[in-house]
Order: structure tokens, then sequence, then C-alpha cells
């Protein structure tokens, strides 16, 4: 066997491994697709006798290659923005295999994906890196020209952020999640009856213009109307995933990890009083969003 089949072998076996660090990362397919192709067109291009640690230096490139990315996204990202009319929303980056990503994301959590674009890059690679792939600090570090105790702080500054800082208390947040998850089921099936019973009658929805299919901003009152609403949306409720939204239980719907809208619930005596449907994004921007245990 040549050098060159060897070391193709060798990163073939490695290369679902690399997919879903950098999927982890990047959060989309396509762009994920794009960093092992650059690692491995780095890998072709670089003595391989030199490596004494092929798995570790196919570890350290390919989060170089998503670092960047990350880098260049974040700079194309506010430049749309200041681009961006006030009634246009953020498009998502176009995806490949819907249904191979969809897998990838269920794998880590539509809510976790959601969180994970709202780090730095630094952090973002820092906790995916150790608490995802067990990679040590010692590691990290030199990968994202830190020390290791700079990249085990980023990590720990990930970690607070994906988990939430001050959020309700347990028992509060269990109660709301029991009832946003019965809303979601109710929303996903279509079952109106299930709907209105997690309703309180006077509940009030309000949609910002983005949200609705009308330009004007939506309000809807009364359990009937709300219920509805939700059972006509049955399709995106079947994308959205539960998450704490400024402390409280919600709901985000992110496809292809992008977000795209959240529903902020206010939870009384076991019934939702309020829902906030939100799609503008300065909104989503400025949410304080974290993943449930």
């Amino acid at each position: 066997m040549n050098e060159g089949t060897w070391l193709a072998e060798r990163f073939d076996a490695q290369r679902g491994r690399l997919r879903g660090v950098a999927f982890r990362m990047l959060g989309s397919l396509s762009e994920a697709e794009d960093a092992v192709q650059e690692t491995w067109l780095r890998l072709d291009r670089t003595d391989s006798e030199g490596l004494q640690n092929l798995d570790a230096w196919l570890t350290t490139v390919i989060t170089r290659v998503c670092l960047n990315m990350l880098r260049s996204r974040r700079t194309r990202r506010e430049e749309s923005l200041e681009l961006q009319t006030s009634d246009q929303a953020a498009q998502p980056d176009e995806v490949g295999d819907p249904e191979q990503e969809a897998v990838l994301a269920d794998s880590v959590g539509t809510a976790m994906l959601v969180v994970l674009d709202t780090l730095s890059p630094a952090e973002r690679l820092a906790f995916v890196l150790h608490d995802m792939f067990a990679v040590p600090f010692d590691e990290i570090g030199p990968m994202i020209d830190r020390t290791p105790t700079a990249a085990r702080q980023l990590a720990s500054r990930a970690r607070r952020r994906v988990k939430g800082g001050t959020t309700a208390h347990e028992a509060d947040v269990a109660r709301q999640r029991s009832v946003v998850e019965a809303f979601l089921a109710a929303s996903r099936s279509g079952d109106l009856e299930a709907l209105v019973a997690v309703l309180d009658p006077n509940v009030v929805l309000h949609a910002d213009r983005q949200a609705g299919p009308t330009a004007e901003p939506i309000v809807i009152r009364g359990a009937h109307h709300v219920a509805r609403g939700a059972r006509l949306a049955s399709e995106r409720a079947k994308s959205s995933e539960p998450a704490l939204v400024n402390g409280a239980v919600g709901l985000v719907m992110a496809p292809g990890g992008r977000l795209s809208l959240v529903l902020a619930f206010t939870v009384a005596n076991g019934k939702v009083t309020e829902i906030d449907v939100i799609a503008d994004p300065d909104r989503l921007h400025s949410l304080d969003l974290a993943v449930l245990e």
C-alpha cells in the first residue's frame, strides 16, 4: 500500500468524527462538509512523515478551518444587517442535504445549535471541543492561540451561556416546561381540544410583523382563537423545540440551525396566559437563550 492510499484510508476513518466536530462548530452541514474537504486538502499537501499523531493533527486543522469560517460568517452577517431595510428579515444560509442535516441537528438539539450560535467563535470552539468531544484544554489552547487557562475560561463562560445564568426557580421551570411541552404536542398533532385545555380563557397572543402573514403586528385574544391559530401552525411546531427564553420556558424554531422564530410564554396557574411570537431579527438577537436540561 502506497503512502497516499494509506493516508486516504486513515482520513476516511476519521471523516465522520471530523464532520461531527465541524457541524457542532458551524451548525451547517454544507459548511461542515466544506471544512472537512479543506482539512483533507491540507493533509494531502502535508508531509505525513512528520505527523506523529494524525488524529490530533486533524482535530487541530479542522478547528482552525472552522474558526476562520465562523469569523468570516460573523463579518458577513454584520455587513448584511447594515444593508437590510427594516422590513427585511435575515435569511438562513443555504443548506446542502436537508434530510442529513435534520439527522445531525436532532443529534445535537435545535436549542443547542441556536445557543451555540450566540457565542463568540473562540467560546464556541472551546466549549464544543471540551464539553462535547473531551479534548483537553492543553490541546485546545494552542488551536485558538490561547493559553490552556484562557481556553478553560472561555469554555466556562460559554457553558454558563448555554445553560443559562439567572433563571427562575427549578420548580417554576419544571411547571412551565410541562405546560409548554403540552402546548407543543397539541400544536404538532393539531388537537384543538388539547390546545384549548392548556390555554387560559383570556390568553393573548402577540406576533410581530415578521412572524405573521400580514405586514402588521397581530394580536389574537381568547383560547379558542389562539388554539385555531396554533393548529394552523402545526408544521412550524414540528421544527420547534423547548428552550429557556429570557429565563422562562419557550419554544425556538431554527431550520438548518439558524434561529428564525421564538415563542415566549407567560404561564400562570398551569395555563398559558400570554404568547409573544418573535421573528424580527433585532428582537431575536436581543433574547437571552439557553438550553434546557
